[in-house]
């Protein structure tokens, strides 16, 4: 690890942690409610790499919600949801949220849920779907969120691993353009699954109703007669208590059902939101993310609530409901001083409006930053944003099994110089390293495993539900001492780390090894490129090719040269080496609903080998197309080769 001196807040606040790792986190909890403080901040013994605050016990929901109305803050904004796809924006204070998750906390009692049940929430981004999450957490019950109209067989996989005594939907989702009937998806996930769960708890949107069936009840009837019993008390739950379970997208078979416990999970949380994103009480926050993925559970319900700040709960698109313009309306509505993005949703805004003509339609004068995480940030978006937006933009990388930032530019200790293409250095609880295959660790500037130190700190995941040997497979045993995060990464000499590609995404062209994020860096530097993908094609020759996949911008015109000025770009920039000779212009790029480009599935295609339609895809018409593409492709250089042989 690079020494960084003592410059800032972030020097000091690391120093302390590396120092004595137990003491800082000992302070941390000192800032959330227990009803047993914990006599002890880890223990190494218990678990699979030790547990933290073993021996305290609180409740998740009492700090996100009562806390803050029994110290008088129950007229505060505390949850903020904005429609564009209804027309329609609905407020809570700390108070009311109190009334409608006891209420829901009521219900879930009633339905014969209990502490440590199992509840499956599968519902679209409103506010009924948060209450239900609270309430879970207010009565002990742990909660699996499976965002709203995810396929019918794999919500069936995740009832049967799970176990639910409880699912908690509605009638539809609305997306741009179409409804979404969630109802009939439920209800063939449960005849598909062997388990079945007691209950189904249904809310009737307005938008499209549905037929309810012996195993349903009503929740509206059922909320309305909750609503004027006397506050349901939270339960208190050991430290160590699973939160909820999340699975993680993408899986296919055996699910991968991430465990977060709950006492670190308040701790790490609570100190990320002032530490990391520099948001204070009372004022707003916003994650554009989905509450079915791990952003949308840290950073749309605990983190900002444990805070006592505001949260917008956003049922929309960054583009198209209405227009480009759709971010910058929210943080002019509401006030939002802070907003968490996905990468890609940023550059879908670049792409329709490159010139920020909407943005000048609104007031951001009271906006202070902008972080995004979840893909890796180009720096050519970062840069436009920067322009744009004139206040910080802040790249920082974390995962589904953390929970919170690995690495960050933490804007409540201080902003350190930024690196463009860097999501920052490693936040107090991870030390990192780059390590070869065989597990030594590399020099600064070289390209290889990013892994960290055990053990992990708060709030990343203790285990895999029901799959303990997988946990450690996955994750623990191919560098012994060492959480392996399978991604692929860069650590200067300044501490800075640059995460390039997935550790599956590093291509091998004739024995040398490139990384894909390198390639895309490049070609998201034509200025008239919105976003692009870059995958590893087998080749008889060099092993592996790459390919691009680009998306032009919106005021690019459709000059046919783009794909040889990439091409030379790429050759100009990263040399010979890089061998891309393949370019193709798609008008968008698959992604999961997260935002995450389906790389993985589009390089099974370009091989021709067996693939299946992910079940976590946003737009499965993106990956049809792209299919087409390749497939017109290649059928040019078949007719191509032809003709030389000819």
């Amino acid at each position: 690890m690079a020494d960084f001196g003592h410059r800032t807040g972030y020097d000091r606040n690391y120093a302390r942690w590396r120092a004595d790792p137990l003491a800082f986190w000992q302070d941390a909890a000192r800032e959330v409610d227990w009803f047993e403080p914990p006599a002890t901040t880890f223990d190494p013994a218990q678990g699979i790499y030790g547990r933290w605050f073993p021996d305290g016990t609180l409740n998740t929901c009492h700090n996100a919600v009562d806390r803050h109305v029994e110290a008088g803050h129950g007229d505060r904004l505390a949850l903020i949801h904005d429609s564009p796809v209804t027309s329609r924006v609905r407020r809570f204070t700390y108070g009311e949220l109190r009334r409608e998750v006891s209420a829901m906390a009521h219900v879930m009692s009633d339905l014969g849920v209990r502490m440590g049940d199992r509840v499956i929430i599968y519902m679209p981004m409103i506010p009924e779907a948060v209450f239900a999450m609270l309430a879970c957490a207010r009565i002990g019950a742990i909660h699996s969120v499976v965002f709203g109209g995810f396929a019918s067989h794999e919500l069936a996989v995740r009832i049967d691993d799970a176990t639910p005594k409880l699912v908690v939907s509605a009638s539809c989702g609305i997306e741009p353009g179409r409804i979404v009937e969630y109802k009939p998806l439920l209800d063939e996930a449960v005849a598909l699954a062997h388990h079945k769960p007691d209950r189904c708890l249904i809310l009737q949107r307005p938008e499209r109703t549905c037929a309810l069936g012996p195993r349903d009840v009503d929740m509206a009837a059922a909320i309305e007669g909750a609503r004027d019993r006397d506050v349901m008390p939270c339960a208190p739950v050991p430290a160590t208590h699973p939160a909820y379970i999340l699975y993680t997208s993408g899986t296919t078979g055996q699910p991968k059902g991430v465990v977060r416990d709950t006492g670190g999970h308040v701790v790490a949380l609570n100190w990320s939101m002032r530490a990391v994103y520099g948001i204070e009480p009372g004022e707003v926050f916003w994650a554009a993310s989905d509450i079915g993925w791990v952003v949308g559970h840290s950073y749309i319900v605990y983190g900002p609530l444990f805070a006592g700040c505001a949260t917008v709960l956003y049922e929309g698109k960054p583009v198209g409901t209405p227009d480009a313009g759709a971010f910058w309306r929210v943080i002019d509505s509401h006030d939002v001083k802070v907003l968490f993005a996905a990468p890609t949703a940023l550059r879908a805004i670049i792409r329709d409006d490159p010139d920020g003509l909407y943005l000048q339609r609104h007031d951001l004068s009271r906006f202070r930053f902008l972080f995004l995480a979840g893909e890796r940030s180009d720096p050519h978006s970062v840069a436009w944003a920067e322009d744009k937006l004139k206040v910080p933009v802040i790249d920082h990388w974390w995962q589904t099994e953390t929970g919170w930032a690995i690495t960050a530019n933490p804007a409540g200790l201080g902003l350190l110089p930024v690196k463009h293409g860097s999501p920052g250095v490693p936040m107090p609880g991870y030390a990192i390293d780059i390590l070869s295959d065989e597990g030594e660790i590399l020099p600064a500037g070289t390209l290889g495993n990013v892994a960290i130190r055990m053990p992990l700190p708060p709030s990343c995941l203790p285990t895999l539900w029901n799959a303990e040997a997988r946990m450690r497979s996955a994750y623990l045993e191919r560098f012994p001492g060492y959480y392996n995060t399978a991604d692929a990464g860069i650590l200067d000499e300044d501490g800075y780390v640059y995460i390039m590609a997935r550790t599956d995404d590093v291509i091998n062209v004739a024995g040398h090894r490139l990384s894909t994020g390198a390639l895309e860096e490049v070609i998201a530097s034509h200025p008239a490129v919105a976003e692009c993908a870059v995958v590893g094609v087998e080749d008889p020759l060099k092993g592996q090719v790459p390919w691009g996949f680009v998306v032009r911008k919106a005021t690019a015109g459709l000059s046919d040269a783009i794909e040889g000025e990439i091409v030379a770009l790429v050759r100009e920039r990263i040399g010979p080496v890089a061998a891309l000779k393949t370019v193709l212009v798609v008008d968008r790029l698959p992604k999961t609903r997260s935002g995450k480009i389906l790389r993985g599935t589009m390089q099974k295609i370009a091989d021709g080998t067996e693939w299946k339609m992910p079940a976590a895809i946003e737009d499965p018409a993106a990956l049809e197309a792209v299919t087409d593409t390749i497939a017109a492709h290649r059928a040019r250089v078949t007719r191509s080769n032809g003709k030389e042989q000819a």
